[in-house]
């Protein structure tokens, strides 16, 4: 039977019976180890240490089946702490032999392993062990990996933030390079990603070179290369700059050559990044309900595509809650007698999912009358007033629940329909 995310524990406990071999197993990156209980607690046989390829796998499962047929049982449950990538392989590989494998919290296991010994013992041994018993408490979930068009953005947006964190590495190389060698560049050029800017650097990219190359020179090559012309008044600026520039002067083979090694990273990463974003878009489209989401002010592509990325097909949610608990933006409390905590965001979630909503809420409010509106309202209300933060992060659990109506039901975006009669009331009222 296939769980859903609105089954509760009791549900997960009653999955569970005499013959139910449940298995806890401890995920490394070469090596696993696996320890079997019945639905009591009673450890059955020995632990079972087995390789990360085909042949461990294997071995697993005949030390399963020899299990389940000296004690008589019929199913088997294998609960796994999703640390690391390391259990994806192995997971793939069980489903396709009808094993179901589930999720135990990493936080669970954590801070469980000192129930049976009192010891803050940490090894493998021991946490396959708490992975078992937590798993016959009903304290798992069934993994949510997408699949088919939402697996394909995953991997893709995935890739996408690694070339956006290489491209801001050499973006900042660049930045030091001029820092270095050329200091005044900017005051000529107040992006050096222009085009005008770029081929500066890659035909002048040091003051010498751009006094040595003489104005008209630099403005012939501006002229071939750019569309849009830079006049004889920004390379007369540019002349100047360089002829009063206090840049280094050792070093300058290696220094051009050191440029040239950047711009040609950046040249890639930027390629790069125009190939995928293509790729993005064509599995953007093969989701029905995505043009219904794009249709909302302030949502992009990359925000779309981000989205489906790290929750999947929307039609595995019952209630827009269950992504916003997903993102981490359900609340927690810690209150105890009188004293009254202060009241936050668990962050237990998909930090991916939360920062893109949070950004794109940041954006909403800054730029949508709407969403500024309702921002307004909840710092200015006579009533429980929230901080300007507390505001975003409530407007983030509006923003799910927009999204997941315009995705469910195929709407386009109606911002008459944001509000309702009620709180548009409160807002004139306030």
């Amino acid at each position: 039977m296939k769980l859903t995310q609105s089954y509760k524990q009791n549900q997960r406990i009653e999955r569970i019976s005499e013959t139910t071999l449940v298995i806890g197993a401890d995920i490394a990156k070469n090596t696993h180890i696996a320890r079997a209980f019945n639905f009591r607690g009673i450890e059955l046989g020995k632990r079972c240490v087995f390789t990360n390829d085909q042949t461990g796998v294997k071995a697993l499962l005949d030390w399963t089946d020899e299990l389940k047929q000296e004690h008589g049982m019929t199913e088997v449950l294998l609960g796994v702490e999703p640390t690391g990538h390391y259990w994806f392989p192995m997971h793939h590989y069980l489903r396709q032999q009808d094993i179901p494998v589930v999720l135990v919290n990493p936080h669970h296991v954590k801070k469980s392993k000192e129930l049976d010994d009192n010891s803050p013992t940490k090894n493998d041994t021991k946490d396959a062990r708490v992975v078992g018993k937590l798993v016959l408490e009903g304290r798992y979930t069934e993994p949510q990996l997408p699949k088919g068009v939402y697996a394909e953005l995953r991997v893709l947006m995935n890739q996408r933030d690694r070339i956006n964190t290489d491209l801001n590495r050499i973006k900042g190389r660049i930045h030091n390079w001029l820092d270095r060698y050329f200091p005044e560049f900017t005051r000529v050029f107040k992006k050096w990603e222009g085009k005008a800017a770029l081929l500066t650097l890659r035909q002048f990219p040091l003051p010498q070179d751009v006094v040595d190359a003489g104005e008209d020179h630099i403005v012939e090559t501006w002229k071939k290369e750019v569309q849009r012309a830079v006049g004889r008044k920004r390379a007369l600026l540019l002349m100047h700059t360089a002829q009063a520039s206090i840049g280094l002067e050792e070093g300058l083979k290696a220094a051009r050559y050191e440029l040239s090694m950047l711009l040609e990273q950046y040249d890639l990463l930027i390629r790069q990044m125009e190939d995928l974003m293509e790729q993005v878009s064509e599995e953007l489209e093969k989701i029905p309900e995505a043009k219904a989401i794009l249709s909302m002010p302030c949502v992009g592509t990359v925000t779309v595509a981000g989205i489906y990325a790290e929750i999947g097909d929307l039609s595995g949610y019952n209630h827009p809650q269950q992504i916003i608990r997903h993102a981490g933006f359900n609340l927690k409390e810690d209150s105890s007698g009188m004293h009254k905590g202060e009241t936050l965001i668990t962050k237990r979630g998909r930090s991916r999912l939360r920062r893109i909503l949070y950004q794109t809420t940041l954006i909403m409010v800054a730029k949508d009358p709407t969403f500024k509106a309702l921002h307004r309202y909840f710092i200015t209300r006579r009533e429980n007033p929230l901080k300007k933060k507390q505001s975003i992060i409530a407007l983030c659990g509006k923003l799910v629940r927009i999204l997941f109506t315009l995705g469910t039901k195929q709407q386009n975006y109606d911002a008459s329909k944001v509000l309702g009669a009620f709180r548009e009331a409160q807002i004139q009222a306030a």
